[in-house]
């Protein structure tokens, strides 16, 4: 597929330019924006009747950028604002809507994209636990593993965005999210470029140079390119010295992974920045993505050692006189010993010892003398009747009754009938625990991202059983519910408060148990909290559920 990329007015500025600018608060729009003739957005303005502002993130060259409240749907989301005829109003529309359709769970979706009351306003999730790489690289640089995980998810994203003719063109340290462990983002793909009017000959070598940046400031906490740009937030660039001959991570930080430094000066373009390496640089996020997956398998760390700190050791320790024991310390705390009586000195000592031998000996023998003369005439000391315990009346103790499953559907109050997997409910419950029923994929959040309170399965037992046990085995850890309807209720529920909650709990493996038996005919499974998947996404997996009692 050809390549494309977003069309700007001329002049054309480069992404450096603009995000310098935009640094400074003073950037210089590509051509001197048309007059609005749409109101300055504020906090508390409504788009649509639905999205109300709550808070400016940027404001810049005829644009805003807020977090908003999703009032529909009672979730935060980003909101791009800018008037209907703003010079860029329709390249900003088309690269929305062409990001909405990819569809890639790696990148922030694009939720909508509307002109409406001659403002263009572009909705897009908002990750509040999600923090932003510049933030992250304040504390520190990433360790070789997570750097690894950093360069290795971006470049294969932006490769499969480039398949379709999307590039970003503004990838930053405050465009790409960490989620998690060895989990990253990205957001803006081609709508920030179209906001900002950036463009590139060759969008493909811009992505790739940028990747190679952040790798390059991931593996040194240091951006390649000085500072003052590129959303750093406070991360500190090179100096002019060692921008005008780039040195390598190697040579910036010790230390670092020697394969991903040679993988960040082969994928940026400067004067001998492949100079190190015989091999050819990269040149396309494809390109990048196999070197990487060529690089041998770099392991995570090690965990920190456990804090022993007052611990008592019990093995062999050196004393404080020995190697390496400042002089003068003080000798650790022992119990005192216990006291050794005195010894008696000399003869007399040894005739008390003698003594004491023939004594014991000749009780001894008196003892034996009278156990033997007592067996010789059978008189034997009686043994005291032994107590007899009282007899203990065994309870019946029957196995709890594990009732056959007769039907089950997905059970969403929003959608009746359910609108996740319903082909796949039986695997919840055929006794093979390889297959599973599972939900949709949900992003941003484990709460079904912010969708909807929950989802489920409603088990039809045929007829009233007495039930107290619900043991369910789902794949990841989710938090879920054991809800039945009342006694009489002989008809399958559609709404979540026909049914009693009896218990709750989280994990892997759940054996929620009732308080007191309860009779019923429907049992509902409800998952109120997601696993979150390696992709990032969260989603519900059952493969097992029994219900006895």
């Amino acid at each position: 597929m050809a390549e494309r990329s977003t069309a700007t007015s001329p002049p054309q500025r480069s992404q450096r330019d603009a995000e310098q600018a935009e640094s400074a608060g003073t950037a210089t729009p590509s051509t001197p924006p048309a007059p609005s003739r749409a109101a300055d957005p504020h906090s508390g303005h409504r788009l649509a009747k639905r999205y109300r502002l709550e808070e400016c993130i940027t404001r810049l060259d005829g644009f805003s950028s807020w977090r908003a409240v999703d009032e529909k749907l009672r979730r935060a989301v980003g909101v791009h604002v800018l008037p209907a005829d703003h010079d860029r109003a329709a390249s900003v529309i088309s690269a929305a809507r062409s990001s909405a359709l990819l569809g890639d769970p790696r990148f922030v979706q694009v939720l909508d994209a509307v002109e409406e009351n001659d403002v263009v306003h572009v909705i897009h999730e908002w990750l509040p636990d999600a923090t932003p790489l510049s933030t992250v690289l304040q504390s520190g640089p990433l360790d070789a593993h997570e750097a690894y995980a950093l360069v290795s998810q971006i470049s294969q994203a932006m490769a499969a965005a480039h398949r379709e003719g999307l590039p970003h063109l503004r990838l930053t340290p405050a465009t790409v999210l960490r989620t998690g462990p060895g989990q990253f983002r990205i957001r803006g793909l081609a709508v920030d470029a179209a906001l900002r009017g950036i463009t590139s000959e060759h969008p493909q070598r811009t992505d790739t140079e940028a990747i190679g940046a952040l790798l390059y400031a991931a593996l040194t906490q240091r951006w390649p390119y000085g500072d003052g740009g590129y959303g750093l937030n406070g991360v500190a660039g090179l100096s002019k010295s060692s921008r005008e001959s780039l040195a390598t991570p190697e040579q910036v930080r010790a230390g670092v992974h020697r394969g991903l430094s040679e993988l960040a000066m082969r994928a940026m373009v400067n004067n001998g920045a492949t100079a190190t390496s015989q091999l050819q640089p990269c040149t396309t996020p494809e390109e990048l993505s196999r070197a990487i997956a060529a690089l041998p398998r770099i392991p995570a760390p090690e965990p920190p050692p456990v804090d022993l700190a007052g611990y008592q050791r019990t093995t062999y320790q050196r004393g404080p006189l020995g190697a390496g024991s400042p002089q003068g310390a003080p000798l650790p705390h022992t119990a005192p010993a216990p006291p050794v009586p005195p010894t008696l000195p000399g003869r007399t000592g040894a005739a008390l010892k003698w003594g004491v031998s023939a004594l014991l000996i000749a009780a001894l023998a008196l003892g034996s003398w009278q156990l033997a003369d007592a067996l010789i005439k059978g008189d034997t000391p009686a043994d005291p009747p032994a107590k007899s315990d009282p007899p203990v009346a065994e309870e019946e103790v029957s196995d709890p009754q594990v009732h056959a499953i007769q039907e089950a559907v997905e059970f969403d109050p929003a959608k009746p009938g359910g609108s996740q997997n319903p082909e796949a409910v039986p695997n919840a419950f055929d006794g093979d625990p390889e297959t599973f029923w599972h939900t949709s994929n949900f992003y941003g959040y484990s709460k079904f991202g912010n969708l909807k309170e929950g989802l489920g399965l409603i088990l039809d037992l045929g007829e009233p059983k007495t039930v107290d046990t619900l043991t369910v085995s789902t794949i990841g850890a989710t938090q879920l519910e054991f809800r039945v309807a009342g006694p009489d209720v002989t008809t399958r529920p559609t709404s979540l408060a026909d049914f009693q909650l009896l218990a709750q709990g989280g994990g892997e493996s759940h054996t929620l148990t009732a308080e007191e038996p309860v009779t019923t005919r429907f049992v509902l499974v409800w998952l109120t909290d997601l696993p979150q998947g390696s992709d990032g996404n969260y989603r519900g997996r059952v493969s097992e559920i029994t219900v006895s009692g």
